[in-house]
């Protein structure tokens, strides 16, 4: 068979899954579709991977097979109810395998059905004055990445705290912008978790706050309020805190309130950072890495992630364990790192990090927070 052939053939059958591997050439080690129900709309995933990043797009099914570069691999599997076919490269093109399957028809239903702790249809008038939810309480089509970054930080939340017997908890949020995350962490922990919760809110914005604070008391929020306030220099809450959380904390922000945590010995941090510029700017080569530092993209990229590892560094030195996870599918949002951290008392030095960072020239701001007089 040809390539147009096992295309045709592609399209003319109803797939589960299309896995291409055992790369020729081309960009991609892997690539592979699946159908996905998005919005109550059925499109196919196509997922290709190179060594180091998966990249995803949802398409309808006949752009997606035009774009899986089939002539690339050497070997193609075509999942169907009841039987798999795989395609290798022979002399004269593609030849056919054909294996019987027991295979249940794996539906796009399956996406449809994921259960979050806020769903669509669930009624939270809050979600409608957000602009998240329309008054039929469906997503907005324009906010359905928000709607699965709020949904995925909470999960990880309740991963923590499913089996928790706490009465009342204290949360700072730092960088709460519009609050669409500190209005559903605080139903979770208040009408999910049935927990009473003190839930502060700080953003810079005077006008952003005023709304946030005008929708906290028309849905009868008591625990939340918000205060306009700079996490850099202005005096914050100073009583027993159980949890900081800070969501796109831009650049250096998140490193003051990392530092207010680690100050205030919060039990728990969840904080998923978000322009990390600092040290792209003074980051110079000086190391066996630097390799990195010659392209303006890669250097970027690298003092990103060499911040985060930084800050996860700092975090394991003063006492907490650190968990450096994927928040969201990078296709969703590309500042998809969380770091989530319990304090444990178990502590560790920073010479390696002092060391790094005078080999490469570099200063990083919750070191600098860390370590000073």
């Amino acid at each position: 068979m040809t390539v147009d052939e096992i295309k045709k053939f592609f399209i003319e059958n109803e797939a589960l899954k299309i896995v291409l591997s055992d790369k020729i050439v081309g960009d991609y080690n892997k690539i592979s579709l699946r159908p996905v129900l998005v919005q109550n709309k059925l499109l196919f995933q196509l997922e290709r991977a190179t060594k180091t990043q998966v990249f995803h797009e949802n398409l309808p099914y006949l752009d997606a097979i035009n774009k899986l570069e089939i002539e690339n691999f050497k070997q193609i599997l075509f999942e169907m109810p009841k039987k798999t076919y795989v395609f290798s490269i022979a002399k004269n093109g593609y030849r056919k395998k054909i294996k019987a399957n027991n295979l249940t028809m794996v539906s796009a239903e399956h996406n449809k059905t994921k259960k979050y702790l806020l769903n669509e249809g669930d009624d939270v008038p809050i979600m409608q004055e957000l602009g998240i939810f329309t008054k039929e309480n469906k997503i907005v089509a324009s906010m359905y990445d928000k709607f699965k970054q709020i949904n995925r930080f909470v999960e990880i939340i309740d991963d923590e705290f499913k089996a928790s017997n706490l009465k009342e908890i204290t949360i700072l949020n730092f960088g709460a912008g519009k609050s669409y995350l500190t209005f559903l962490i605080y139903h979770y922990f208040v009408n999910i978790k049935k927990i009473k919760a003190t839930i502060i809110g700080y953003d810079i914005k005077k006008d952003v706050v005023e709304n946030c604070n005008r929708l906290a008391q028309k849905y009868g929020y008591v625990g939340l309020k918000f205060i306009v306030s700079d996490v850099s220099k202005d005096k914050l809450f100073e009583g027993k805190i159980d949890m900081v959380v800070s969501l796109h904390a831009c650049d250096t922000a998140t490193d003051y309130a990392l530092n207010f945590a680690i100050k205030n010995k919060a039990k728990y941090i969840f904080s998923v950072p978000c322009c990390q510029h600092e040290i792209n700017l003074s980051i110079k080569k000086g190391g066996d890495y630097d390799i990195l530092l010659t392209d303006g993209l890669i250097k970027e990229r690298f003092s990103a992630l060499s911040t985060d590892s930084i800050r996860a560094e700092i975090l394991r030195a003063c006492g907490y364990s650190v968990d450096v996870i994927e928040f969201v599918d990078f296709s969703h949002s590309p500042k998809n790192i969380m770091l989530r951290c319990k304090l444990t008392k178990q502590q560790k030095n920073l010479e390696n990090i002092k060391n790094l960072m005078k080999k490469y020239n570099f200063s990083q701001k919750l070191y600098d927070l860390i370590t000073k007089k």
